[in-house]
């Protein structure tokens, strides 16, 4: 079998026995890699109604077919676990370089179940693999943890996926880390890490990836590159002022959330842009792991001295959604989440909940305590302040570390809380775009835009351009097709952004050069759409209520765009949303239909 080692490491944190087990081309030809994997492990050994942060729940770390290898973006890595913010399923999916090691070791998955009595840290030295102490450890932030490590196993090599005080305090949206400022960031998995004391995985890993044909490969993966180095986004925008050149794109465009999405277009946004970072702070780019894109930017501020990001959505959860137009703020607040280990989204979108709670009066001085910073809009200093006080569940800081849902409820004012499925949105304001509101409705994961970016073709024209009005059959398809092309990319051991340049026909491509295989665009495909439905099976046996919560904020809904291009509009997701699941093949109530899962091959769950 070639671009897989056909091995898993099992580790329980329990009993401290560490195993190793094999799975066989068969297997990997159904589920492909990462999000494929982890789902049908989650499927098979555990229960989707565990505590999320109980032993119970597993949590699996996953690599693709073309992780490690000389595919552009090559190094992902993947998160599984059951949500402790949703309750669902969580794949939370990162760069840098540690999935690469984990592959360059000799494994193409971790399992990691029950929980350990005491801090200790994984430490995996190709096939050599043995849990040890991390009570020394407990309590570092990010990049403490990591130069200890380094400093501790003498090799300064080594790569590490830990979590910060975050997770260990179990902050319902804390990440997974790696490389210093790398997040594996959405749905609190490095909650899940915290409550099985986790500290670490560390990785060296000496081995080669062996592919089917190297030359064959090796000249597809050369066209591949090229096409994304010729492309104006991939090639152009991303790598001259990295992601955050959406920040004027989308606020002219009239989609920047403003003031917990109150408004639409941010008039500070061009001060907080790709281009005002880049001309004021930037100090070169941080490609990750075989990436030609190189969107990674390395800042310096006098107060943090040299850090990295923020990316496109902190930017704008820490910024814009607060109301705050500070980009020197803006970027320490960035490095100190990440540092502490939170997903800046969540993070963000908690502290406008509670702005936005403060401003309607159901959220006083006398519950923050009076010497904490009042939650104003545009107060910096909530920034400063809080993100300490969440990471360590001091004070307020631990009702926000519930996040934005949980809090607002405690304050009776959940028609404030801007999410799906108790997690957090993020930059766009679905009411300009409205296939991508369906695709926030109908996410598995809840409020996210990764798993289906519907921004490409509604606002960039990728790979054509819609109406963002438009909510035709076309457009349903559409939101279906991307969802389950990007299951199927986030399988393979890439990244998101080669979208900006690739097609279907390109990954298959790819991955059928690696692997030797002869799949059909349609067979990848149709293992995308599999990695779909098996994960909306786990959210249905886990409780999903599809007719409740296949839903956006009632704000979505019916209050229309208050200014910019997008006056007066909402997301008609009553008219979306009965095609979205005819469409899909399932139930009128969103559920998977016998016929859907023995098509899938799903009829074995």
């Amino acid at each position: 079998m070639f671009a897989y080692w056909g091995k898993i490491l099992r580790v329980n944190l329990t009993d401290g026995t560490i195993k190793e087990e094999h799975f066989d081309e068969n297997f990997a030809k159904k589920w492909l890699g990462t999000r494929g994997f982890g789902i049908y492990f989650l499927l098979k050994e555990m229960d989707p109604t565990v505590d999320p942060l109980s032993p119970e729940n597993k949590i699996i770390y996953t690599t693709g077919p073309l992780t490690g290898t000389t595919a552009p973006t090559g190094g992902r890595y993947m998160v599984i676990t059951k949500s402790p913010l949703t309750g669902y399923i969580a794949m939370a999916n990162s760069g840098g370089f540690f999935g690469a090691e984990l592959k360059f070791a000799g494994w193409d998955a971790i399992i990691v179940e029950g929980a350990s009595d005491h801090p200790v840290y994984l430490y995996i030295n190709d096939e050599s693999v043995e849990l040890r102490d991390a009570s020394h450890l407990w309590g570092k932030t990010s990049t403490e943890t990591e130069e200890a490590l380094k400093e501790e196993i003498g090799d300064k090599r080594i790569r590490a996926a830990l979590i910060g005080p975050a997770g260990e305090n179990l902050v319902r949206f804390a990440a997974v880390m790696n490389d210093e400022h790398r997040a594996a960031g959405r749905g609190g998995v490095g909650a899940v890490m915290g409550s099985k004391k986790l500290k670490a995985i560390v990785v060296r890993g000496h081995k080669r990836v062996e592919v089917a044909d190297r030359a064959k490969f090796t000249s597809v993966v050369k066209e591949k590159t090229d096409k994304l180095r010729n492309d104006p986004v991939a090639g152009g925008g991303l790598p001259k002022y990295g992601t955050a050149v959406l920040v004027n794109i989308i606020n002219q465009n009239g989609l920047y959330p403003t003031k917990n999405f109150q408004y639409s277009q941010f008039e500070y946004a061009e001060e907080q842009s790709g281009e005002a970072m880049t001309a004021k702070y930037l100090i070169r780019n941080k490609p990750c792991y075989a990436c030609p894109i190189g969107c990674g930017r390395v800042n310096k501020l006098p107060t943090t001295g040299v850090t990295e990001g923020p990316e496109y959505e902190s930017i704008w959860a820490l910024g814009a959604h607060n109301g705050i137009n500070d980009l020197a703020s803006i970027i320490e607040a960035n490095h100190w989440a990440d540092e502490y280990g939170m997903d800046t989204i969540s993070l963000g979108g908690t502290l406008a909940t509670a702005m936005e709670l403060y401003e309607k009066g159901l959220l006083k001085q006398e519950d923050l305590g009076e010497e904490a910073p009042p939650f104003r809009w545009g107060n910096t200093e909530v920034l400063h302040y809080y993100i300490e006080k969440i990471a360590k569940r001091e004070g307020f800081g631990d009702k926000l570390a519930e996040g934005g849902y949980r809090l607002a409820e405690m304050y009776g004012g959940t028609e404030y809380f801007m999410g799906v499925k108790k997690q957090e949105l993020p930059a766009y304001d679905p009411r300009g775009a409205e296939g991508h509101g369906l695709g926030y409705a109908t996410n598995n994961r809840g409020g996210c835009h990764i798993k289906q970016y519907m921004i490409s073709p509604e606002i960039l024209g990728y790979p054509y351009k819609m109406d963002p009005h438009d909510i035709g059959d076309e457009k349903i398809k559409l939101v279906i097709l991307f969802q389950d092309l990007t299951a199927l990319i986030d399988a393979a051991g890439l990244c998101v952004f080669t979208t900006f340049g690739l097609g279907a026909d390109d990954y298959r491509d790819m991955i059928n050069a690696a692997t030797g295989w002869d799949f059909s665009t349609e067979e990848y495909l149709k293992v995308g759409e599999r990695i779909w439905n098996a994960e909306r099976l786990f959210n249905l046996r886990a409780g999903l209520d599809p007719l409740k919560e296949d839903t956006l904020p009632k704000r979505l809904l019916e209050e229309p765009v208050r200014n910019g291009p997008n006056k007066g509009h909402v997301v008609r997701l009553h008219l979306m949303l009965p095609k979205y699941y005819k469409f899909r093949g399932w139930t009128e109530d969103g559920k998977i239909t016998e016929e859907k899962a023995k098509e899938l091959g799903l009829d074995e769950f």
